[in-house]
């Protein structure tokens, strides 16, 4: 059996909540990190993939619903945990992309039962080997500008800017640390795109700095 400890990112944007049960899941052996919103959970998640998020549903700016949708697309391997003091009982709200439910409020051992139950993990096993999907490069039409100027929408926390591109690279997000690999193709040459292999491709890296 392995002695390390499982990890997990609280989020929530009330200090005194993250600091209440980070004090109690420490105690009781978790590495814990906190984040205060959707888009610094990202930034956290990609610095290092936690084994447990703990997550409210309702945040100023990217919300949990939108945060567990995107782990769930990205992070399948991440046991996800929703909680609100707007739902009651203890099944996932419809809608909500979680493993798990806690009411706020609940006791400490009600969440220690959630974490505890072996079938939860389970379900995570099979996501284990396949790792996060890749997504798709995006493919920008040269003849939709006339200035070279594209707006661009990071397509996990829906930051968007207009940024002055051309060729292929990479956007990385300013907000969420996404990576947007993208690729401005002139449509009328058919010598451009059709048969593009990403693996061959050295990308340029550029700051995509979003605003609100």
């Amino acid at each position: 059996m392995s002695d390390l400890k499982p990890r997990i990112l609280i989020v929530d944007d009330k200090p005194s909540i993250r600091t209440a049960m980070s004090d109690v899941l420490r105690e009781i052996g978790y590495l814990v990190r906190t984040s205060e919103n959707g888009c610094s959970a990202l930034q956290e998640i990609r610095r290092e993939i936690p084994d447990i998020l703990l997550s409210d549903l309702h945040m100023p700016g990217m919300s949990g619903f939108q945060l567990l949708a995107v782990v769930r697309r990205r992070f399948p391997s991440i046991l996800v945990i929703a909680m609100s003091g707007v739902f009651a009982g203890n099944e996932v709200p419809s809608g909500v992309a979680a493993d798990g439910f806690i009411q706020k409020g609940s006791s400490t051992g009600a969440l220690l039962k959630i974490l505890a139950v072996p079938s939860r993990l389970k379900r995570h096993e099979s996501r284990l080997t396949s790792g996060a999907p890749q997504d798709p490069i995006l493919r920008i039409d040269s003849t939709s500008s006339g200035d070279g100027w594209f707006s661009i929408a990071c397509p996990d926390c829906s930051r968007s800017a207009s940024k002055a591109l051309h060729g292929v690279g990479r956007l990385i997000c300013f907000h969420c640390g996404n990576s947007i690999a993208y690729e401005v193709f002139d449509p009328s040459d058919r010598s451009q795109s059709s048969q593009h292999r990403p693996g061959a491709t050295t990308y340029v890296q550029n700051t995509l700095a979003l605003g609100d």
